[in-house]
């Protein structure tokens, strides 16, 4: 069967500059039936870069029925041989594709919260160990994928492969100017239609997404110092977790917490997720999006937390590598446009109606 000349180009992004595979390492490459074609790609590469791949399969349709019938037992029972199977592993490629993105719009919430709270253990390992284990997480276009971005599947596949395939190198050097500007600064206030924040970012590490452990990459992110964050945000676009559909997300935040949340759809679910553990009120990570080819808001959000002229906030957990400061089991971005607002950045407009000042 013919291969998109593009899909050979991702996985060899992948493989040689995102998670830059050695020979002999090890390597897991995991992804959906639907991804077949990527994953044979990227088993291939690796084997050219005389590494040892490792293919794990989802199987569809399983979510669901999990939640559905599992026992207690079985929701919280640990799955050690998985963890450590990441703990021999020295890379990681994880494909983001599905076959059905509203599988578990009507699972139970508690069932999966209890889960992911079980679970946490292992891709806190993978994100927050980054001296044992090199991650990337990465796209690739399917139906599924481009019916919840509202396009044809020629249409989502032309724009994946857009928002990956640049020049990583060039484009880095452009986030690194924006990142090491924040790495310099202390406060931000984001002021403007929907958003009046304050907080500070005083000795946390802004780091500049150039397409390594997100593929596509394109955006800055940082960790707040925790208790600084003063505020309200309405969020403009869907938050999505665990199959559940939030819209018009307003938080009130006083000393770093949420005080106040509503949402006009699934606001319990929100609750629940605010209330998981004693850190899901705080937020660990202040993103700015500045992908330029990406510009169209599409329900997954490895796009739309770098779509140019929007920032995201993340309750919950801040990586280790901004300098951490809040541990959760949650870590739930959320996307606000900026495109009427401005970022000040000590006292200073840094960005006004999504255009960068500097």
């Amino acid at each position: 069967m013919p291969i998109d000349l593009r899909t050979k180009k991702l996985a060899q992004l992948a493989v040689r500059y995102s998670v830059f595979v050695k020979p002999r390492e090890t390597v897991i490459i995991s992804g959906g039936i639907e991804a077949v074609p990527f994953l044979v790609e990227l088993y291939k590469e690796i084997i050219l870069r005389k590494a040892f791949p490792i293919v794990r399969m989802g199987l569809p349709d399983i979510s669901d029925f999990f939640y559905k019938y599992a026992t207690k037992e079985q929701i919280e029972h640990f799955p050690q041989h998985l963890m450590d199977l990441y703990k021999q592993a020295d890379k990681t490629i994880s494909i983001v594709t599905d076959l059905n993105t509203k599988e578990l719009t009507n699972s139970d919430s508690k069932k999966i919260s209890t889960r992911q709270k079980i679970v946490h253990p292992i891709s806190d390992y993978v994100v927050n160990e980054k001296d044992k284990i090199r991650r990337c997480t990465i796209a690739y276009p399917v139906i599924a994928l481009a019916q919840e971005a509202e396009m044809s599947l020629t249409e989502y596949e032309n724009f994946v492969y857009q928002a990956c395939l640049i020049d990583w190198k060039k484009f880095g050097k452009r986030l690194d100017k924006i990142s090491n500007k924040f790495e310099k600064g202390k406060d931000v206030h984001l002021i403007g239609e929907g958003v009046d924040l304050k907080f500070s970012i005083k000795g946390k590490n802004c780091v500049a997404d150039k397409g390594e452990e997100n593929m596509p990459g394109g955006e800055v992110f940082m960790a707040l110092v925790r208790e600084s964050l003063n505020g309200w945000i309405k969020f403009d676009y869907p938050a999505i977790r665990a199959g559940k559909e939030v819209l018009d997300i307003e938080l009130k935040f006083e000393n770093g917490k949420v005080v106040e949340s509503k949402a006009s759809k699934n606001q319990d679910f929100l609750k629940e997720t605010l209330n998981l553990d004693e850190n899901a009120k705080y937020v660990g990570e202040f993103g700015i999006g500045c992908n330029p080819k990406i510009n169209k808001f599409t329900n997954e959000l490895l796009f739309d937390e770098k779509i140019d002229g929007t920032i995201h906030l993340a309750l919950g957990m801040a990586y280790k590598e901004n300098g951490g400061g809040n541990d959760s089991a949650v870590h739930w971005d959320i996307v606000k446009d900026m495109k009427k607002a401005k970022i000040i950045l000590d006292g200073k407009v840094v960005q006004e109606n999504g255009k960068w000042k500097i």
